[in-house]
């Protein structure tokens, strides 16, 4: 679900995945999903955004919680529009032997707007 006002965007994708059958030797899993995320475009179509990706699992009982802010903008290659930027990724928390502190993503991403 999102909702758009005029330059803001805010919204969260929510899910959770659990095991029904498969293997006796696999693991059961049951993990929570949470990304909420509020964005800020530009006149001049930079996108400015907070979010995370969430998880919970709860059969260990551990959440994964990395903190992303990013910055990307919207040009074009050729006729194709791209999105393209980067993001400070953060873990505000992390299970047993999970990741620390921060990190750097590079967003790529082509769009196909419909005509």
């Amino acid at each position: 679900m999102l909702k758009q006002k005029g330059k803001w965007t805010v919204g969260s994708l929510v899910g959770h995945l659990w095991s029904v059958a498969g293997k006796d030797s696999r693991a059961d899993f049951s993990t929570t999903n949470l990304q909420p995320f509020i964005s800020y475009t530009t006149k001049t179509a930079w996108t400015f955004s907070l979010n995370t990706e969430s998880t919970y699992e709860w059969k260990s009982e551990t959440w994964n919680v990395p903190i992303h802010i990013q910055a990307t903008k919207l040009v074009r290659l050729g006729k194709q529009p791209v999105s393209v930027g980067g993001a400070l990724r953060c873990w505000a928390a992390s299970g047993p032997g999970g990741p620390q502190w921060c990190g750097f993503r590079i967003l790529f991403t082509p769009l196909f707007p419909k005509k």
